[in-house]
C-alpha cells in the first residue's frame, strides 16, 4: 500500500524570526485599487507581523504609532496609509461553484487610532483574508534589513515577489503581461505606459537594488508579438557565497541603506514613554491593573501594547496569571528572540487548553 501524500506545509505554521518576517504568497502579487506608497507597504508588513500568531483568528491586535511611524514620519502619514490599505485588494484565484472564480479581498479592516503621538492603533484583519492565510501553503520569507533598505515600492515589491518564488525546487523563471505587472507593482493608472518608460523608471531601478541587497539576483527579458513588448519574463537565481557577502556589505555601507536610516524608516522603533489604551479599547476588557509585586522578581516586563493585545484577544482571563505559567514554564529554556511574541503564543495555546466555561 503506498505511503499517504505528506501534508503540505501552511503559511501560518512559519514562523518569523528576529530577522526576518512572513509575508503569506496571495499578499505579494496583489492588484490594488489605490496604488500603495512604499511606506504604505512596509507598513502593513509590520501589521501581518504584529497580528502573526493569531492572525487566523477573530480577534483584534494592538501596536503602538511609534512602531509604524519611524522617528521623523508624522501620525498623520500613518492615518492616510492605514486608509489605502483599508481601500487595496487582493485578487486570488480560487475554485467556486464547480468553476474558477476570483475572490477580491480587502487588505485592512476597521481599525481605531488613539490620537497621542504615543497612542496605539487596534485593527482588524478581514474575514476572507483570514480564511486565506490560513489556507495558504506559499509565502515569502522577508528579511527586515532588506525591506527597510530598499528604496521604492518597486524595489521592495520586486523582492517580495522573489523571495516567494526563490526555493520553488521546479521553477526559476515565470511569465507576465506588462498590464499584469503593472497591476503587481501598483504603476498608477495612465503611468508608465510603454515598455520603455516601465523598464527605465521602475524595473531597472528595482533589479539593481534587489541584486545589490538580497540573496538573489533577478532579471526580467521583454518578449514580443510583432514588434511590440507584451509580455516579460522574470528569472531569479540564487547568489553564491561570494555574492552574498557582497550584499551584506552593500547593506551595511551603501548610500541606500544610510539614507534610509537617517530618515528614520529602520525596523520597528521601541516607544520612549509608555502607551496607553484608548477609552474604546479599555471599555471593550476588565481594567489592566498594576503588575504585582510577586512578578516584579521574574524577569523584565513585557511591553505595555503586549498586554492590552492579551487583554483583548483573551478577555476573562488572568493575564498576570498566565505571565506567571509563562515565565515558569520558560525557566530553564534559552531566552526567546521575541519574549512578547512568545508570551502571546503561550497565551493562545494556554486559552485554547483552558476555555472559560
Amino acid at each position: 500500500m503506498g505511503s499517504m501524500a505528506e501534508k503540505p506545509y501552511r503559511t501560518i505554521d512559519a514562523r518569523p524570526s528576529a530577522d526576518s518576517l512572513i509575508k503569506p504568497g496571495e499578499l505579494v502579487d496583489l492588484i490594488e485599487v489605490t496604488p500603495l506608497s512604499l511606506n504604505d507597504r512596509r507598513i502593513y508588513n509590520q501589521l501581518l507581523e504584529n497580528a502573526w500568531d493569531a492572525i487566523d483568528k477573530p480577534v483584534s491586535h494592538i501596536i503602538s504609532k511609534s512602531a509604524l511611524r519611524g522617528k521623523h514620519n508624522s501620525n498623520d502619514r500613518v492615518g492616510e496609509s492605514l486608509e489605502r490599505l483599508m481601500s487595496a485588494v487582493v485578487k486570488v484565484s480560487v475554485n467556486w461553484d464547480g468553476g474558477p472564480a476570483i475572490e477580491r479581498v480587502q487588505l485592512l479592516g476597521g481599525n481605531i487610532e488613539a490620537l497621542r503621538s504615543d497612542g496605539l492603533i487596534e485593527y482588524e484583519i478581514p474575514a476572507r483574508l483570514r480564511k486565506i492565510i490560513a489556507n495558504s501553503t506559499v509565502f515569502a520569507r522577508l528579511q527586515r534589513e532588506v525591506m527597510f533598505a530598499l528604496s521604492s515600492k518597486y524595489s521592495l515589491t520586486l523582492y517580495e515577489m522573489v523571495q516567494k518564488r526563490g526555493n520553488l525546487r521546479w521553477r526559476s523563471a515565470e511569465r507576465f503581461s506588462l498590464d499584469a505587472l503593472r497591476g503587481i507593482l501598483g504603476v498608477p493608472k495612465g503611468k508608465l505606459t510603454s515598455w520603455s518608460n516601465l523598464k527605465l523608471r521602475a524595473l531597472d531601478p528595482a533589479v539593481a537594488e534587489v541584486n545589490d541587497l538580497s540573496d538573489f539576483m533577478v532579471a526580467f527579458e521583454p518578449l514580443k508579438s510583432g514588434r511590440s513588448v507584451t509580455h516579460v519574463e522574470l528569472k531569479w537565481w540564487r547568489k553564491d557565497g561570494e555574492a552574498t557577502d557582497a550584499a551584506g556589505r552593500a547593506l551595511q555601507f551603501s548610500k541606500v541603506g544610510r539614507r534610509i536610516r537617517a530618515a528614520g524608516t529602520e525596523d520597528r522603533v521601541v516607544p520612549s514613554a509608555p502607551v496607553e489604551a484608548t477609552p474604546d479599547q479599555r471599555s471593550r476588557a476588565p481594567e489592566l491593573k498594576p503588575r504585582p509585586a510577586w512578578l516584579q522578581s521574574r524577569g523584565t516586563p513585557l511591553r505595555t501594547e503586549t498586554y492590552e493585545t492579551a487583554r483583548l484577544r483573551h478577555a476573562g482571563y488572568d493575564i498576570y496569571f498566565v505571565e506567571g505559567e509563562w515565565r515558569t514554564w520558560a525557566a530553564g529554556k534559552p531566552p526567546a528572540d521575541d519574549p512578547d511574541r512568545a508570551f502571546l503564543a503561550f497565551f493562545r495555546k494556554f486559552a485554547e487548553a483552558n476555555p472559560i466555561r
